[in-house]
């Protein structure tokens, strides 16, 4: 299998992205990593962008993620917020884990309301584009749709409200 080739070929699984924790605001549209490919200061984030980037960006496909390597002196993180503000992340001389803790704890929605988002997500009430059912006449007990089944007379509109006088 040509996936697996490479190093770490385990970050191309579906599984391994789909584990990703790191469910970014809906307000941070661009996050930047800066850091060098040389230093013990830089090694923290080398390994943070190098297991946990490929899993921050299948979790949040609307985000930009960008790196920069080779222009900084010391290594960061900076998210740049739809309102025109930035957030700067100091990652200097920490590891990959204590990286990942920091930006759950600050760039990232809270257990509560990934779970509430996820529920609303999965309400068997729910029907539309993007939910088990595209039109309400599919639920039991419900009128059909007019375009497969036609409507009786008093349920349809112009009988009832234009009455020939």
């Amino acid at each position: 299998m040509p996936f697996m080739i490479g190093p770490a070929p385990v970050r191309r699984t579906l599984q391994y992205l789909q584990s990703g924790q790191l469910q970014l605001l809906n307000r941070i549209k661009v996050f930047t990593v800066n850091y060098n490919s040389r230093g013990t200061r830089h090694w923290g984030a080398r390994q943070f962008v190098f297991w946990e980037l490929p899993k921050l960006q299948y979790v949040n496909p609307e985000v930009q993620v960008a790196t920069f390597i080779n222009m900084t002196p010391s290594p960061f993180i900076k998210c740049y917020l739809d309102d025109g503000r930035s957030m700067i992340v100091d990652v200097d001389n920490k590891t990959q884990e204590q990286i990942h803790d920091h930006i759950l704890t600050v760039a990232c929605k809270s257990l509560t309301s990934i779970q509430a988002n996820a529920e609303q997500l999965v309400n068997p009430a729910n029907f539309g584009v993007g939910f088990d059912r595209p039109c309400i006449c599919e639920v039991r007990g419900q009128v059909p749709c007019p375009g497969i089944v036609e409507l009786p007379r008093e349920l349809r509109g112009k009988y009832t409200y234009q009455k020939a006088e």
